[in-house]
């Protein structure tokens, strides 16, 4: 299971056909410049089939932004409520094609992992099962949007994303939650839906954690004391984290791996930067729990960067299955291996939903 793909936004903002191979995407992308990893992805269903990677978080994501905002994004909530409508048509149409599987509770997971350790069809024709999951709430036009989205099959929103929001600030600001975003938390407790505390502030991520009751994960974050950035978890977080019970998907993104980097300049093998890079925050957060039970896959692959920001022993995303090996060399035991291939994050998901 890996807890972190944007694959709509690949889908309808970079213009993939997802149900293409790897190679071909890179072929599709030759001499196309406008986005910094055109020829470079990674992802797509059936590298995701490959890798048996057959459950995955899938998001929905819109930015807004304000005039004079350095980052790109839609200019009112409205339009990014429709971007996030688009790439929920995308989502339902993988559905009809058969591609995909919509998971919204207990029943539907079982099914899924039911289908996925069946060995009886084999896994090409499996559908890959996703969790809806809105990373930034900006889109939300109002706090009666989010109803509406759990209505469609939403189960996991993080409130922030980068630089400022609507209802919480993100990476890069030093915001907490607006009023209106304390309000969203109160609405989505009372949904009993997933917190992602992804992309919080220090500030934000102290605020959720006194106001919501409800289940809380962290989808893609490693660790601030072995790369040293705002986006990073701190130790008292991962501790705050352990005791509610959250699982920690380990991010895959080049720059949250190796202290130092610099976007479009740093390259993944002159920095060193391979898979076993992953397992030095897997072993530091293993310290603080004093067990393996909140390590898990949220690797943000074709997070709008490509194999010049990954891992350089990483050609797709089906490369994730070198993950084992790597981890027994590194002494995790086979169970500790399985809980973190799947095992948290399944537990997790049925603590949520029971």
């Amino acid at each position: 299971m890996d807890a972190h793909l944007d694959l709509a936004m690949n889908a309808m903002e970079w213009n993939r056909d997802l149900k293409q191979t790897v190679a071909h995407l890179r072929d599709r992308e030759k001499g196309l410049v406008d986005k910094p990893d055109r020829e470079r992805n990674v992802v797509s269903l059936p590298a995701l089939r490959e890798g048996k990677i057959g459950l995955v978080v899938a998001t929905q994501i819109a930015r807004y932004v304000r005039k004079g905002s350095p980052l790109p994004g839609w200019h009112s909530p409205e339009q990014a409520w429709a971007q996030t409508q688009a790439q929920l048509a995308w989502y339902g149409t993988m559905v009809e094609e058969g591609e995909m599987l919509q998971i919204t509770d207990k029943a539907t997971l079982e099914k899924q992992v039911q289908r996925w350790t069946d060995n009886s069809d084999a896994d090409i024709n499996k559908p890959i099962g996703f969790i809806l999951s809105l990373e930034g709430a900006d889109s939300l036009v109002n706090i009666s949007y989010l109803e509406k989205a759990y209505g469609y099959g939403l189960r996991a929103l993080g409130p922030a994303h980068y630089g400022e929001g609507r209802y919480a600030g993100g990476t890069g600001t030093e915001d907490g939650f607006s009023e209106v975003g304390k309000t969203l938390l109160k609405e989505m407790d009372s949904l009993h839906m997933i917190l992602d505390v992804t992309h919080l502030t220090d500030l934000g991520f102290n605020q959720a954690m006194e106001m919501y009751k409800g289940p809380v994960w962290a989808s893609h974050h490693n660790c601030r004391i072995l790369v040293k950035n705002q986006r990073q978890l701190t130790d008292d977080q991962i501790k705050i984290l352990i005791d509610r019970g959250a699982v920690i998907g380990g991010v895959l993104d080049a720059w949250m791996l190796a202290d130092g980097w610099i976007r479009g300049v740093s390259l993944p093998r002159a920095m060193g930067v391979n898979l076993n890079r992953l397992i030095d925050h897997y072993d530091h957060i293993c310290q603080i729990a004093g067990n393996a039970d909140h390590i898990a896959i949220g690797s943000d692959l074709d997070g709008a960067f490509g194999t010049e920001q990954s891992p350089f022993d990483l050609n797709s995303i089906a490369d994730l299955q070198k993950l084992p090996a790597l981890l027994t060399l590194r002494g995790y035991s086979d169970t500790d291996i399985q809980k973190i291939l799947h095992g948290n994050w399944l537990r997790f998901l049925r603590n949520a939903w029971k």
